[in-house]
């Protein structure tokens, strides 16, 4: 930049009023063309235009070829916050060489890391987070952003922004649905996972989610102001996620016109709108025009993003900020590609290792077979962006057994396809590679390598073009497409079924395959199209499990890749339909196990894949994500002991989904959701993870038997590999309170350090664990506490494998009685039943009843004069009742408030009833008749 005319060109001032100045210097005209997500260029100004918005979930995306990391599923799996910080470093530096490149185009501000809780590992998009707890999504996700953002103190390197705020874990309805999360499990779980990545991590960016909490849109949610905003401070900016501001009225239904939702959400702490450019600009005038908007709301938005754009260096001389002379020699550079092979090789789990029947010594292997449909790919996801190169296993263990047999067979049928009707043979037409029923002899017709991904999700390649079948835009089938890759996935296909053996193919969006009769050529069936269905016979040439038995017969180990396409059963708009391996692959595995009893079986997913089969039989398991470039090098060498294992699951690996609540279920404490409640046997515990290392645990050692509410309980063990191999182990703290007023986790992870210990060597590991992070969250006066009481400090390898522990004895608080005489708010019951949380117009939440007979409790409630009467502010569209009872839900009846029919719902009116309660301490229960919301209400003497 030239000499500074204005103070916002005057580097020595505060950031703060730099930008304030720039405000002012702007036209109203000019503010709403900068609220966009792509921000106008103000050239008399000097300011150039910005795109907010580079996904970067595990590497740049979209931009280019990038150094790709494995997904994030994976890199939690790590349980390495240094790791990940280089990581988020390596990312942050490649997203300032592209933006050297276009910085009108490729902006700094990365829509990464998804800190989502994953509570359920049926959401579609559990490859994009860190896992089920979050105390192990906080750090990583913390130090994820600390290496984007950098360490300078006056530059960012790069912006990170959080995702999605809040209760975002379904796919269903996501639009358009709302998570019920009380007060306890918003405190403790689902806020617990962002906080530190804005405390500690000084996140500079977030993007909230499309769903609603408690019937309230989450980019209207007050939680966005009061907590992010308000408690934690956050000083960057918020981005609505793309397409959600106007969706509240297309989907939410909350809003009738787009202006309202605009002003309201701007309004509502959102400063960068991803919508349509040009619509965003007119929608904003239309606010400004009716008086739902104002300069001043623009001004506030404005400050937050700009301050940000300061924080880059964008408006100071190139030589003050360091992070400028980044270039391209940061793409795909050789320290990054270090640092992706290091993630891929410590993501990795030993799920099991029976006879150490792992590592496989090359030495004295002489043929191998690699078998499964993941056994030579290396898959991207959505988010992955374009992979420089992809190793897939194969290539990696032939790497590893230079010189020796490598057999693979994927296991997939050879097939040609012929028609039901006359007998041809499919074949392929034309420079465009049209599928059409064209061939007289059925051996002339094309053949197809057809690989089935579980519930009837089958893909088909042509062997001749080396092709996916794809739908094109004409909605024709031809075999065109180098990958299984798309938001919508074209190269699906579902096989229906049809009389005597015959199929009929159907498109990834349901539709019918019709033969053309003037060509012959496959297209999907449109309403008014008269030609009937289209039906085929598959005439197998090559058997795939017939090939892979045989492979596996001839090894003398047979390595067996199974696992999930990316795209495919499971991505974002498409929750999982189950957690179970495919059955097909389940089936490919018995038959190559049955075979060569020396088999090994790696799951290569996105998500836990569980086979109660697999567990019970084979004697060697990895688990690995999907891990970007270096997948193959990195299973290779874990195979072949050139890394002892390390990783440890970040989630709980269910056996089924019946161990599960219904998947929009978010109350984890009474849904006895994830290690932290779940009383049930899991296939693989959260923290679960062998080594080829053998470590012991000892001399478990605490700072102090009695601790105050405000000190620091230090905590040491000693850690002995007392075998052969170095390893590396992740030494995991667990608390559980003893004792409590409420339902508290069966153990909380408090802590974990990730050592590497040589063989033969000791290691004391250290942890600082502050009394205050024993606290819940106490409803009866909406704060955390600590209470006073025995628990127990331990420590283990994971979830379910503790090795030593001890009990401290901790000087707290003790809950009070209720007091129900105040007014209380509903959603601050102690238990319910058969109720979720809804919006109250009036202010706040409230309990909305699903059936008759459905109730919430309040216990340990002390009427010290008894009650004469309650007050509550109710909504009833039709009108009902509440039953004030006391002991149980259908205890002794104390009183009854009459709802009147309010003519809607969120009509709302406070309404009066008399009762009699006697004096003392009761369990006090409020029994819903009829569809009659509750918000707040209090007891009279």
């Amino acid at each position: 930049m030239g000499t500074a005319t204005y103070p916002f060109q005057q580097i020595d001032l505060p950031v703060k009023e730099r930008v304030q100045d720039l405000l002012t210097r702007l036209t109203l005209e000019e503010k709403v063309t900068l609220m966009p997500q792509y921000q106008a260029a103000i050239e008399r100004l000097g300011v150039g235009a910005y795109k907010h918005g580079t996904e970067g979930a595990h590497g740049i995306s979209w931009l280019g070829k990038a150094t790709s990391f494995p997904q994030p599923s994976g890199l939690a799996c790590t349980w390495n916050p240094e790791l990940m910080k280089e990581v988020g470093a390596a990312i942050g530096e490649e997203a300032r060489a592209f933006y050297k490149k276009n910085p009108a185009v490729n902006g700094l501000t990365l829509w990464a890391p998804t800190v989502d809780m994953e509570r359920d590992p049926r959401w579609g998009r559990t490859e994009e987070a860190y896992g089920e707890d979050p105390e192990l999504t906080g750090r990583l996700s913390t130090s994820l952003v600390k290496g984007i953002q950098g360490d300078h103190p006056v530059y960012l390197q790069a912006v990170a922004t959080l995702k999605h705020f809040l209760g975002n874990n379904n796919e269903i309805d996501r639009g358009s649905c709302s998570a019920s999360i009380d007060p306890r499990n918003m405190r403790e779980y689902y806020l617990e996972a962002f906080k530190p990545a804005f405390l500690e991590g000084g996140a500079q960016s977030m993007m909230t989610a499309y769903n609603s909490v408690n019937g309230v849109p989450v980019i209207l949610h007050p939680s966005v102001m009061e907590v992010v905003k308000g408690e934690w401070n956050m000083d960057g900016f918020i981005v609505s996620d793309a397409g959600d501001l106007f969706g509240i009225v297309k989907d939410h239904k909350y809003y009738e016109s787009f202006a309202e939702s605009m002003a309201e959400s701007i309004k509502n702490g959102i400063d960068s709108v991803t919508e349509e450019t040009d619509e965003t600009i007119k929608v904003i005038h239309e606010a400004l025009e009716q008086g739902l908007l104002t300069e001043e709301d623009l001004d506030r938005a404005l400050l937050n993003t700009f301050s940000v754009r300061f924080r880059l260096g964008e408006f100071d001389p190139e030589e003050l900020n360091p992070y400028t002379s980044i270039d391209d020699s940061a793409i795909l550079s050789h320290k990054h590609g270090e640092i992706s092979l290091e993630a891929a090789k410590q993501s990795i789990v030993l799920l099991k290792n029976e006879n150490h029947t792992l590592p496989l010594n090359p030495k004295k292997l002489s043929k191998a077979a690699v078998i499964g449909p993941l056994g030579d790919e290396a898959f991207r996801d959505w988010y992955s962006g374009t992979l420089p190169y992809g190793v897939t296993p194969l290539q990696g263990v032939r790497k590893k057994l230079a010189g020796k047999q490598v057999t693979f067979e994927s296991g997939a049928d050879q097939i040609i396809l012929t028609s039901a009707a006359n007998g041809k043979a499919l074949g392929l037409t034309g420079e465009d590679g049209r599928l059409a029923v064209m061939h007289d002899q059925a051996e002339r017709g094309e053949l197809f390598t057809h690989t089935a991904w579980g519930w009837n999700s089958n893909t088909l390649k042509s062997t001749s073009r080396n092709q996916y079948v794809t739908l094109t835009e004409e909605e024709t089938l031809t075999a065109s497409s180098a990958e299984i890759y798309g938001w919508y996935v074209k190269e699906h296909l579902r096989f229906k079924p049809e009389a005597e053996g015959a199929v009929s193919l159907r498109t990834w969006n349901d539709k019918p395959i019709s033969v053309k009769v003037e060509d012959g050529t496959l297209h999907a069936a449109v309403e008014e199209d008269a030609a009937p269905v289209a039906m085929f016979n598959r005439q197998v040439i090559v058997n795939g499990l017939e090939a892979a038995v045989e492979a596996a017969k001839a090894a003398e180990v047979a390595v067996v890749f199974v696992g999930n396409h990316p795209l495919l059963n499971g991505k974002e708009e498409i929750d999982r339909p189950d957690i179970v391996l495919a059955e097909e692959q389940e089936a490919l595995v018995k038959a190559v196990y049955e075979a060569n009893p020396n088999t090994v079986v790696v799951i290569v997913g996105s998500y836990p894949i569980s086979s109660s089969w697999i567990d019970e039989h084979i004697p060697a398991v990895l688990y690995t994500s999907h891990s970007g470039q270096e997948l193959g090098n990195a299973v290779a060498e874990v195979l072949f002991g050139g890394y002892s294992p390390s990783g440890k699951l970040n989630m709980t690996w269910y056996r089924s989904v019946e161990q599960l609540p219904d998947l929009l279920d978010y109350d984890i404490i009474k849904g006895k959701r994830t290690y932290m409640y779940f009383d049930g046997e899991p296939l693989y515990p959260f923290g679960h993870g062998l080594s080829y290392a053998d470590m012991t645990y000892s001399s478990l050692r605490l700072v102090s038997k009695e601790l105050e509410q405000e000190g620091l309980i230090q905590v040491s063990v000693q850690v002995d590999n007392t075998g052969t191999v170095d390893g590396d182990e992740v030494v995991q703290l667990y608390v559980q309170a003893l004792s409590s007023r409420v339902k508290r986790p069966l153990k909380q992870l408090k802590g974990f350090e990730k050592v590497r210990i040589a063989a033969g060597h000791t290691q004391t590991v250290e942890f600082t664990l502050p009394v205050a992070e024993l606290a819940f969250w106490d409803v009866t006066r909406e704060q955390y506490c600590v209470e006073s009481g025995e628990y127990s400090i331990m420590i283990g390898r994971s979830s379910a494998d503790i090795l030593v522990s001890e009990q401290i004895t901790v000087k707290g608080d003790t809950v009070p009685a209720r007091n129900l005489y105040l007014s209380t708010k509903a959603e601050n019951y102690d238990d319910y039943e058969a109720v979720y949380l809804d919006e109250c117009k009036a202010g706040g939440a409230s309990v909305h009843p699903v059936k008759a007979g459905a109730w919430i409790t309040f216990n340990d409630v002390r009427f010290e004069d008894g009650a004469a009467g309650i007050e509550a502010l109710v909504s009833s569209a039709k009108g009902g009742s509440i039953e004030v009872r006391t002991g149980s839900p259908d205890g002794e009846l104390a009183g009854t408030i009459t709802v009147p029919s309010g003519g809607e719902l969120q009509a709302w009116t406070s309404v009066a009833a008399e009762v009699a309660v006697p004096a003392g301490t009761a369990r006090l229960y409020l029994v819903f008749n009829g569809e009659v919301l509750l918000s707040r209400f209090h007891f009279t003497k």
